[in-house]
This record gives C-alpha cells, sequence and structure tokens, in this order.
C-alpha cells in the first residue's frame, strides 16, 4: 500500500551496478598499423642516430676474423684506431646506409605486428604472450626480406671496405651502383637465410618478452598507462634476451654479407667454417658491444613508439 513505507534490502544492489562489477577493466584500444608505420619510422630514425658507434664496433669486431692476424685487441682498441685514422666521423661510416633503412625497417616490424596483433587478440583485445611471439616473428621476418638484407649487406660492404688500403665506396648511392653493378642485385641479397633466422628470431623473443612484460604490469586494466621510464625498461630487458638468444645469426649473418662472403657456399658452410677454423666462441664475437646497442636500441624505440603513437592518437582518428 502506499501509506506503508517500503522496506529496503540492504545486501541488494541494482543490476546496472552488479553488472558493471563484474565487467572487465575495459577493451584494450587497438593500434591503427598505419599509426605503427609512421610511428615505427620516425622512432627508428632517431635510434640509430643515437646507436650507430656501437653497430660498427660489433660489425668491425665480427670480421676481425680468427683465421687472420687480428687488427684489433678489443672494443677500446677498436675504437681508438677508428678515430686515430678517421677522426670520430669514423666511428659513423656507413650511417647513411643504415639510416635510410632503419626508418623503413621499424616501419615495417611495427606496422606488419601490430596488423597481426590485431587479428589475433582475445575478445578483451588482449595479446597473449604466445601470440606475442608469433606477431613478432612475422614482424621479423617481413622486415628482414622487404628491409633488413640490402640494407645489413650495404652497410656491412661499407665497414669492410674502410678497412682496405683503397676504398672503392665513395657514398651510400655510389656504393649500392657498384655493388648492383658488379653483383646484379642479387648482390644485395647475400645472407638472406641468415637474416631471415636472425630478424625473425630477434622480434620473435623482444616482442614476447614485451608483451608478457606489458601483460604483467597492467593485470587486469588493459588500459593501464605505462611510464615511459618502465617501458625503456621492458625494452632494455627485452634487447638483452634477443642478443643472448640469437648472436651466433647475427654472427653468420656479418660474415655472409662481408667482402669476403665468397668463402662461403651457403649459411649452413659458414656456420661450419667458422666452427672449424674459430671454435664455438667466435659465435659470440662482438656480444659485448651489441648487447650495449641493442639494450639501448631496444628501450629507445620502444619509448619513442609508444610516445608518438600516443600523439597519433590525438591528431588521427581511426576509431
Amino acid at each position: 500500500m502506499s501509506g506503508q513505507p517500503s522496506f529496503v534490502n540492504p545486501f541488494h544492489r541494482p543490476r546496472c551496478l552488479a553488472a558493471a562489477a563484474a565487467a572487465p577493466a575495459g577493451k584494450a584500444k587497438l593500434t591503427h598499423p598505419g599509426k605503427a608505420i609512421l610511428a615505427g619510422g620516425i622512432a627508428g630514425g632517431i635510434e640509430i642516430c643515437i646507436t650507430f658507434p656501437t653497430e660498427y664496433v660489433k660489425t668491425q669486431l665480427q670480421l676481425d676474423e680468427k683465421a687472420n692476424p687480428p687488427k684489433y685487441k678489443g672494443i677500446t682498441d677498436c675504437v681508438k684506431q677508428t678515430v686515430n685514422s678517421h677522426g670520430v666521423r669514423g666511428l659513423y661510416r656507413g650511417l647513411s646506409s643504415l639510416l635510410y633503412g632503419s626508418i623503413p625497417k621499424a616501419a615495417v616490424r611495427f606496422g606488419v605486428f601490430e596488423f597481426l596483433s590485431n587479428k589475433m587478440r582475445d575478445e578483451s583485445g588482449k595479446l597473449d604472450s604466445k601470440r606475442g611471439f608469433l606477431c613478432g616473428l612475422g614482424a621479423g621476418v617481413a622486415e628482414a626480406v622487404v628491409v633488413v638484407c640490402p640494407m645489413e649487406t650495404v652497410k656491412v660492404k661499407f665497414i669492410h671496405d674502410q678497412t682496405s688500403a683503397n676504398p672503392k665506396y665513395r657514398g651510400f648511392f655510389h656504393g649500392v651502383r657498384e655493388i648492383v653493378r658488379t653483383e646484379g642485385l642479387k648482390g644485395t641479397y647475400q645472407g638472406l637465410t641468415a637474416t631471415v633466422l636472425k630478424q625473425g628470431s630477434n622480434q620473435a623473443i623482444r616482442f614476447y618478452v614485451m608483451t608478457s612484460l606489458r601483460n604483467w604490469y597492467k593485470g587486469d586494466d588493459p588500459n593501464k598507462a605505462i611510464n615511459p621510464l618502465l617501458t625503456g625498461l621492458f625494452g632494455a630487458v627485452a634487447g638483452a634476451a634477443s642478443v643472448f638468444g640469437n648472436t651466433p645469426l647475427d654472427v653468420i649473418k656479418t660474415r655472409m654479407q662481408g667482402l669476403e662472403a665468397h668463402k662461403y657456399k651457403s649459411t649452413m658452410d659458414c656456420a661450419v667454417k667458422i666452427m672449424k677454423h674459430e671454435g664455438p666462441m667466435a659465435f659470440y664475437k662482438g656480444t659485448v658491444p651489441r648487447l650495449g646497442r641493442v639494450c639501448m636500441d631496444v628501450a629507445i624505440v620502444f619509448i619513442i613508439y609508444e610516445e608518438v603513437v600516443k600523439v597519433l592518437n590525438i591528431v588521427w582518428k581511426t576509431d
């Protein structure tokens, strides 16, 4: 009756509130592949300008074969000899070839990763670590075939060319023309198998670690913000994991792309000859400079990438 006070159950919650309490924190926001391509390209270009000297030293040490009298005693000696002979700019020899490739490389990597991950996420938009591994593998293979192999071949030839008495490459475009003229287009695809193996495993490991760490940090909230410094720390851990996981492939790839690549019949033949003539430790030449470069590389790239994506989400509406 209208005149009687109604009894309110203190334990009763309206259905809408109960549903809200039971609902997940929200669906994860997806990154449009177009944004990933643009953000990846920007991140790749900035990163390589910062870290190139360590890449130069790593490549020089890997090319300093044990079969010949070693030219360098170590990392410090390599830097010292290079600066004494060519000045500080000598540590940036080959930067142009790597810069021209780093921008499209990172663009392809993140574009393909976001494209694949958007297809493989669950209903809440979450990407588990196993699928992150597969998406990273796909991204690595794509960047290897489209960009990395020809770019790395030219870069290694440039750096190796500097060690000769009379360098024959005057610059990036001149070098590319000479390589194509003397060896054909296939001359820029030396070590393709090793490069695909290296890049595929590289990105598979990195995105697996990054996905795992992100999921751990975000917990049940897929849209929880991550501090840029924490993103950098996650990236450094992912980079270190990839270095220890595939440095042998990196050494083989470098040998297959050097000026003396004709000594090897195939990727397997290169691996066998390194083991036979130089021993197992030769597969880890340049690990220390590579470790420093890659950890910094991956940390910087992921920080810049994430921050650029945030800006693009504001100025470029794709939802």
